[in-house]
């Protein structure tokens, strides 16, 4: 993976909450075969390759929007943007629709983890050296792998599913119900906090949410495409950024009598030691208490600090009278931010500062989806995992269900909602095709094959193919 972590072996699924048979509709073989033969590995590594490489940060999601809104309307998936701003679209297309089925949509989204585009934020937390890394911004194929942070997340799964519609539009198979195909900005980041703030600043609110309620979509389920290597969880985390500031007293330097124990320094940056020693005690312990394993996956929520601030440089000669530290605190699925803001507060009881106050600055609650409800979807990419892979699927790695992804939003709303996709981390041209047949079967799998092919149901919206911001 991106971050070094090597997942361990996946969990074998529960059959009783993963059965083929409870797929809305029995893919054949041949159909398959026919969509398995609709889908050109060049192509799809074009695709992934041409839009990976738009730049894409946080906050600069228009060009690739752009483009795929582009592809889809060049493919005939009837494509619209649905946006809170102009700059940062959702872009939604759709194929099918033609009878009676389930509706299905997917999700990706078109930010990219990587610095910032603001140099004196990225001065302060990355050496220059990984600055320097082409693969926060750049996509190649190398060694019969791609390459590149936006492959990995979250372009070359929107490729996937992108390809997945196209393949089976060429291979003739209409839709009962109806696909979305959605790419949204802002799962990533940012999250407006103090002077950092307004909708410029927006992040998640902007993206999957912003299209659940205002994208003219009505999902009976959703995928959140992202690299899972090949397997699914039914559940995410959500996390709370807390702001725990210290408060003692600024003192000219030239008239500090300074104490022989640091921990009776008027300075609170002094205090941080004690302090951080308290917060990490009562991480490890809440960490080893928040794991929560369910048939739909297991999340192990983790806890570590985000950022400090304290003083100004630019302002100094008296020391300062506060200092912040930023505790960053995943939560499973059942938990809320105020059971890790009652053990914060306990633990900073028993610190010896003069005084102290703790924030939840940032908030978002975890999901899952309800096991029955869920269960015709998952069996669905459990038959489709059989056919193109020649293998049952399997639970994700621990570390899927212990993140933010985007099916939060829809099993929050009671869309029962997953997420899989490809290996997370350089996969192979092949990785890529199998994870498109993949999301093709899914979708023929949960919406059912119309006695008719074309795109859509035959309305046409007021707007055309453009719906104004």
């Amino acid at each position: 993976m991106a971050d070094g972590h090597d997942p361990a072996p996946q969990r074998m699924i529960d059959p009783a909450f993963c059965d083929p048979a409870r797929a809305p509709y029995q893919v054949t073989a041949e159909e398959r075969d026919a969509i398995a033969a609709a889908i050109d590995t060049d192509e799809l590594v074009e695709l992934a390759l041409t839009l990976g490489n738009i730049p894409s940060r946080s906050r600069e999601e228009a060009a690739a929007a752009e483009f795929v809104h582009g592809w889809m309307g060049r493919e005939g998936f009837r494509p619209r943007k649905v946006g809170a701003t102009p700059e940062r679209p959702n872009v939604i297309g759709e194929y099918g629709g033609q009878g009676r089925g389930a509706n299905l949509l997917f999700t990706a989204h078109l930010d990219t983890e990587s610095p910032s585009n603001m140099p004196e934020q990225n001065a302060f937390r990355y050496r220059e050296s990984t600055l320097a890394d082409p693969e926060w911004t750049q996509c190649w194929l190398e060694d019969g792998r791609l390459r590149g942070y936006p492959i990995s997340n979250d372009r070359g799964p929107m490729s996937c599913f992108l390809i997945a519609a196209k393949a089976l539009k060429k291979a003739g198979i209409g839709l009962a119900g109806k696909t979305w195909l959605t790419a949204c900005p802002g799962e990533i980041g940012p999250e407006p906090i103090e002077e950092f703030s307004g909708i410029g600043f927006n992040g998640k609110d902007i993206g999957a949410h912003y299209l659940f309620h205002h994208g003219g979509v009505a999902p009976d389920y959703a995928i959140a495409a992202e690299g899972t290597d090949f397997g699914l969880t039914s559940q995410g985390c959500g996390y709370a950024l807390f702001r725990i500031r210290v408060f003692g007293r600024g003192m000219f330097t030239p008239i500090l009598d300074a104490p022989v124990d640091a921990r009776q320094h008027p300075n609170p940056i002094y205090r941080l030691g004690p302090v951080i020693d308290a917060l990490h005690a009562w991480s490890l312990a809440f960490e080893r208490e928040s794991i929560l394993e369910t048939v739909g996956g297991r999340s192990v929520p983790k806890v570590q600090l985000a950022s400090v601030r304290g003083g100004m440089p630019i302002d100094f000669g008296a020391g300062t009278e506060v200092c912040a530290l930023y505790l960053d605190v995943t939560l499973n699925p059942r938990q809320k931010a105020a059971d890790a803001y009652h053990g914060i507060v306990e633990a900073m009881r028993g610190v010896d500062v003069e005084e102290f106050d703790v924030e939840a600055m940032v908030v978002r609650h975890g999901f899952e989806a309800d096991p029955g409800a869920v269960a015709p979807l998952v069996g669905a990419v459990d038959a489709a995992t059989r056919l193109a892979r020649g293998t049952p699927v399997d639970l994700a790695h621990p570390v899927y269900a212990s993140m933010w992804r985007d099916h939060n939003v829809f099993n929050m709303h009671r869309v029962p909602a997953i997420t899989t996709g490809m290996p997370r981390w350089r996969p192979t041209p092949e990785d890529m095709t199998s994870s498109a047949l993949v999301y093709a079967l899914t979708m023929l799998a949960v919406c059912g094959r119309a006695e008719k092919t074309g795109i859509g149901s035959g309305t046409t919206s007021v707007y055309g193919d453009e719906t104004p911001f």
